[in-house]
Formats: structure tokens, C-alpha cells, sequence
């Protein structure tokens, strides 16, 4: 039976959580309006190199994982790269307050975690309704860069990509390459690209122009 007290509690968690993201992204990302986004950033090691060699473009990483960010956050401070920031956010909470005008031009998702077990299989993020959620949170020419080196988890997240309405995969080449923690352990492993889908054009109104 659920717990009224309890689910009261939790939705206030959320709603102050809300609040701070919303606060972070009126500080860091004011006045932009596209990014490029890893979700399960990690330490930080893959959009830290990015945002390197990518000065012009707003880098934002976000993990749940405190400890992640903590390392994160120090490698941007060694840096001082001012276009890359990192915060620890569930990855459908920070995209529900991303500002409306802001777009993600490339999503990566790197590594993430396989829930290999058949019962947690509900935690991979990369679902068909998450891909056109995310497809309203990112501009029409975006890309999603998906890679693991569990074949089962890349196998689902590849067949749901392909199969959903708003993204395609694509035959383009991996763009950027900057080993993180989870790829040097890695024995092997294995990537895809998915590109937006074209809208579809409004059908003919009959009798137009006669």
C-alpha cells in the first residue's frame, strides 16, 4: 500500500530539486541557445576533452551520481574551460527544466549502465518514449551517439533508435574520441549514430491555389 507521508515527501524532493536546476540553468546557460549534452557523464573525462577542442560550444554533463560529479567538476576547474559545466541531475529531470528556447545539437550517451537483469531492464534510459521526448529537446539536425560494451543493452538501444519516429540510425562516422573510465576497462565494445528524422511536410490542401 502506498505511503501518503512518504509519496508527499518524495514529491517535494523533486519539486526542490526542480527549483535548483531551474536556478543552474538561469546561471549557466543564460543567453545560449543550443548544447551538447552527455548523459551519464561520468568522471568527466569524455566532455572534458570535448569542450577542448570545442570552444564555441556549450558542454553540459550531468550524472545522479555525486561522486562523479565531484571529479567532474574538478577536472573543469583544473581546466578552466568556460564553456564546459557539470551537474548532478536524473537525466529526465534536467531535460524537464531545460529552458524551451534551448536545443541539444548531439546527445552522447556513453557506457551506460547495462541493467543486465531481466527485472531492471526498466531502468535503461534509452527507451521509445524517452527517444521522442528527447526528440523535442533537441534541434532537427541533432545527433545521438550511443556506445557499450554490453551487446544486449547497445542491441535494444539501437533497435529502439531505429524504430522510433522521430530518429533514424546513421552510417556517419564517430566524431569525437576521448577514452573514458568505463571504455579503458572495457575489453571491447561497440557504437552507433542516430540522426533526427526529416519532418514529414503537411499534406496538400485540395483545391489550394485554384
Amino acid at each position: 500500500m502506498e505511503n501518503p507521508a512518504r509519496t508527499a515527501a518524495h514529491l517535494a524532493l523533486i519539486d526542490s530539486r526542480r527549483h535548483e536546476l531551474k536556478a543552474w540553468c538561469a546561471e549557466h546557460i543564460a543567453g545560449r541557445s543550443r548544447l551538447v549534452l552527455e548523459i551519464g557523464c561520468g568522471h568527466g573525462h569524455f566532455l572534458t576533452a570535448y569542450a577542448a577542442v570545442h570552444p564555441d560550444e556549450l558542454c553540459v554533463g550531468v550524472d545522479i551520481e555525486l561522486e562523479r560529479i565531484e571529479r567532474a567538476l574538478r577536472k573543469q576547474q583544473r581546466t578552466g574551460l568556460s564553456n564546459l559545466h557539470f551537474v548532478r541531475a536524473e537525466a529526465r529531470l534536467f531535460l524537464d527544466v531545460l529552458p524551451g528556447h534551448v536545443r541539444a545539437s548531439a546527445v552522447y550517451f556513453l557506457f551506460p549502465d547495462p541493467w543486465p537483469k531481466r527485472r531492471h531492464h526498466k531502468n535503461r534510459l534509452l527507451t521509445p518514449q524517452f527517444l521522442e521526448w528527447l526528440a523535442e529537446k533537441t534541434r532537427d539536425d541533432a545527433r545521438l551517439y550511443f556506445r557499450s560494451d554490453y551487446a544486449p543493452c547497445l542491441a535494444e538501444a539501437r533497435m529502439n533508435a531505429a524504430e522510433a519516429p522521430s530518429w533514424m540510425i546513421s552510417n556517419e562516422a564517430w566524431p569525437f574520441d576521448a577514452p573514458t573510465v568505463f571504455q579503458e576497462w572495457a575489453r571491447e565494445y561497440s557504437s552507433f549514430v542516430a540522426v533526427r528524422r526529416p519532418a514529414l511536410s503537411a499534406p496538400a490542401i485540395a483545391g489550394a491555389g485554384v
